[in-house]
């Protein structure tokens, strides 16, 4: 075995689990609940305390499915348990449920943080209020392959950033999550906000955002269903995503990869969850040092086992067994104004072009 290969075998892909995990109580019941947050709490032995959803009978499948203690008839009395809360509701429903809740409690919110910047700082404002624990389920910076990737930096493999892409080619079933139609706001807020995330944890914060976002005719009932940005970075890197999620053709060309290039190396890395959506494909990471690319063994994908990282993080916070979270409320904030300087930039239109 190779120096090399045996440094990308050795990259840490996981988040330190809690020693003594606490009950969690979920809100909601939907579908990432349903494939996501509740598979991954029974495979890690966490306790869940019951669930609750506005759809008492979607509750009562969930606990009947994944074999929880109880359904909750309201939302008063789910908040009442002594236990860490997931929430997964729409964002227009969040800051409805924070209003509810006790002081000093310790609160996993699924993205995105409201529907708009202002849904954001009220959400925040709340969170200060009520001194909670909070943080974003921003669970593609806990993905094995974005882990292994931030422990390859970290050591140096990768060198100064000079190049950055994101490149989405692939049908996307939007009508997957029914609550999705007729929202002003689609594909910056509800997807390539996992990579802007991403992007502001790996290369900090960009000093602007050219994008533009626009429908497709076969989807009217949708709004911004592909999207093109550019994150400017000053003259050093060069950072750009690329979303097409209606490429519905033969799938021989269907891309889902983040690209990250540096002075002394770079990444691929593949989110194959998007690939044929939700079934997916396994992620792929692979990284060079120079002639030859080496792939690096995963030991899982972002659905499921991203979604691990969010709330061990958090529990283990809770615990005072890790010092900060990951994503806090604070850092999520920022996602959320990247996200809506994105749809100002894409309203403005482009720059015009001088006549002759």
């Amino acid at each position: 075995m190779t120096t090399t290969q045996a440094v990308l075998d050795s990259l840490n892909q996981r988040w330190a689990q809690p020693s003594a995990p606490r009950p969690i109580v979920v809100i909601g019941a939907g579908s990432i609940v349903r494939d996501a947050h509740l598979p991954t709490y029974a495979r890690l032995g966490f306790p869940v305390a019951g669930i609750f959803d506005i759809n008492h009978s979607a509750a009562v499948e969930r606990m009947a499915q994944f074999g929880l203690p109880r359904a909750f008839d309201s939302l008063k009395a789910a908040l009442a348990t002594d236990a860490v809360f997931d929430i997964a509701v729409p964002p227009h429903q969040i800051d409805t449920i924070l209003d509810q809740m006790r002081p000093n409690c310790a609160v996993l919110i699924q993205k995105p943080m409201g529907r708009d910047l202002a849904d954001a700082r009220r959400i925040l404002a709340q969170c200060r209020e009520r001194q909670l624990r909070a943080a974003m389920n921003f669970q593609l910076r806990f993905a094995p392959n974005m882990l292994a990737l931030r422990d390859a930096i970290g050591r140096g493999l990768l060198g100064d950033f000079t190049d950055l892409e994101v490149r989405i080619m692939l049908h996307t079933p939007w009508n997957y999550w029914a609550f999705l139609k007729g929202q002003p706001r689609l594909e910056v807020l509800m997807h390539s906000i996992h990579y802007l995330d991403l992007v502001r944890s790996l290369l900090g914060e960009p000093r602007g955002v050219y994008c533009k976002g626009v429908r497709h005719p076969e989807l009217p009932d949708y709004a911004d269903a592909c999207t093109s940005i550019i994150l400017d970075y000053g003259e050093r890197i060069r950072a750009s995503l690329t979303m097409n999620h209606t490429h519905k053709f033969n799938p021989l060309y269907a891309v889902s990869q983040l690209k990250l290039e540096g002075t002394r190396g770079a990444a691929i890395a593949k989110m194959g969850v998007n690939l044929n959506y939700p079934e997916g494909e396994p992620d792929r990471l692979e990284i060079t040092t120079g002639d030859h690319w080496r792939e690096v063994p995963l030991r899982g994908s972002w659905f499921l086992e991203a979604f691990e990282g969010p709330m061990a993080n958090l529990q283990r916070f809770v615990a005072g067994e890790d010092e900060t979270l990951m994503s806090p409320i604070e850092d999520a904030l920022k996602t959320m104004a990247l996200v809506e300087a994105c749809y100002e930039s894409s309203a403005r239109g482009a720059t015009p072009i001088p006549g002759e």
